[in-house]
């Protein structure tokens, strides 16, 4: 199942408030490209009837039921990538026990240094 940290927490409504969107939730989304490599977006938006919709830390999130596979390992966390440089990242979570974590991130980028795109306007990464 999807996850988030504390500090992606934290900082996703921090920025909720700053952008005027206090009530909207937060999609997440992901799409494989012909690659095969993941691209994953957020921002806030309004649900639908075919959202997956879990609370997280005082976070709505949002998942449409194309993305629910590509986001069932996945961690979203706020850390500092270089000194003075914060940002998301996603990274594969361990599903068992027993199972090992995947090797290296699987995205960076998505809302800067604090602040996430409104509806129709996610960030990508």
């Amino acid at each position: 199942m999807f996850s988030l940290t504390k500090e992606a927490a934290n900082q996703i409504r921090a920025a909720a408030q700053n952008a005027d969107a206090a009530e909207m939730a937060l999609r997440v989304a992901a799409i494989r490209g012909a690659d095969g490599e993941i691209e994953f977006t957020m921002g806030f938006d309004e649900g639908n009837e075919n959202d997956t919709e879990l609370a997280m830390a005082g976070v709505k999130i949002l998942i449409s039921k194309h993305s629910a596979p590509l986001l069932d390992t996945i961690e979203l966390d706020f850390v500092e990538l270089t000194p003075g440089e914060f940002n998301f990242i996603f990274v594969p979570s361990v599903v068992a026990e027993t199972a090992k974590p995947a090797g290296g991130g699987c995205g960076t980028g998505g809302c800067g240094s604090g602040g996430c795109g409104k509806k129709n306007q996610p960030t990508t990464h």
